[in-house]
């Protein structure tokens, strides 16, 4: 039986887009039409505007109703903690989760298990075994596949340096041992002199970058783990000058980052699939809600892009703007 709830102004299968908000996020749904609450772990990256709009798409074609909100910063562990207690104290048909902080989650997974409420996990797993699914990119794989087009683009040897977003996401800990792991077992004239944390603030990032340029002035390149990291990595070689000296490698999308490629002062990146994580987060969680089975992750893949390939109709069809 669909769950009583409580809801706000928004039209049928549309999602709210919300950042510290209070409680009033479900007014004006259809009540009875299945509810799916998505917390994500921010809303100022285009990424997760792409997300949404996935997410957007799939309530329309399933008829149900969402929300998707997000902490003011990809830092705001303690605002998501929050934000993921009032979604489940809405009673939704299925949450949505991308965890900030993979543990921290780890007593809400708990209650909405004992609630009955199926947790989709998407972008970034949680540290439980309660999410009946995970809709992400493989992390892993993706970042080594960064790691091998550095590699090549720096001649096989020199210095080269990370700016992550976190250490606690899953993504953050995939995107930078995808990475180095790879450079540990197939580059041995690699050295990784500097893993950095700039929790995908591009501000925060463009500083980290710039410390490590300028205490490696030999630097051959340097990695941007998410679209915020990237953009602080290409700030901080055109603010010093390294443009064309320093091998900018991205991950994500975004206007900048493909600004970056076009212009050559970024080699090329990454880039996920977005709007298909959103759209299968949400496909996910009406099949929960039917009771259906769901395999434990759902791949929603990822492709290199450079100034070769990035006007190709395949790598548009998953960039964002």
């Amino acid at each position: 039986m669909m769950k009583r709830r409580a809801v706000l102004a928004a039209a049928p299968g549309a999602a709210l887009l919300l950042a510290g908000c209070g409680d009033d996020a479900t007014e004006g749904l259809d009540p009875d039409k299945p509810y799916v609450a998505l917390v994500s772990k921010g809303f100022q990256h285009q990424f997760w505007q792409a997300v949404q709009e996935g997410a957007e798409q799939a309530a329309e074609e399933f008829g149900v109703e969402i929300t998707f909100e997000g902490p003011e910063s990809e830092s705001e562990v303690a605002q998501q903690i929050d934000m993921l207690q009032t979604a489940l104290d809405r009673n939704p048909d299925a949450i949505g989760f991308a965890a900030l902080d993979s543990q921290a989650s780890a007593p809400l997974m708990t209650e909405a298990e004992s609630r009955g409420v199926p947790v989709i996990a998407f972008d970034s797993g949680v540290d439980s075994d309660v999410p009946v699914t995970t809709a992400s990119t493989d992390n892993l794989a993706a970042a080594a596949l960064a790691a091998e087009r550095m590699v090549d683009l720096i001649g096989g040897a020199g210095k080269v340096a990370l700016v992550v977003h976190d250490q606690t996401s899953v993504t953050g800990v995939e995107r930078r041992d995808g990475f180095t792991e790879y450079i540990a077992q197939n580059a041995p004239d690699v050295e990784i002199v500097d893993v950095q944390y700039g929790a995908g603030d591009q501000l925060e990032s463009t500083n980290i970058a710039t410390a490590i340029i300028e205490g490696n002035p030999d630097l051959a390149g340097i990695y941007g783990a998410n679209e915020g990291s990237a953009i602080g990595v290409v700030n901080a070689v055109q603010e010093l000058d390294r443009v064309g000296e320093i091998v900018v490698v991205g991950f994500d999308s975004g206007q900048a980052q493909m600004d970056a490629i076009r212009s050559g002062v970024m080699a090329g990146a990454i880039t996920q699939n977005p709007v298909g994580i959103g759209y299968e987060t949400v496909k996910a969680a009406v099949a929960a809600i039917n009771g259906e089975d769901l395999p434990e992750t759902i791949d929603t893949g990822f492709y290199w892009y450079d100034a070769t390939n990035i006007d190709d109709a395949e790598i548009q069809a998953v960039l964002y703007e």
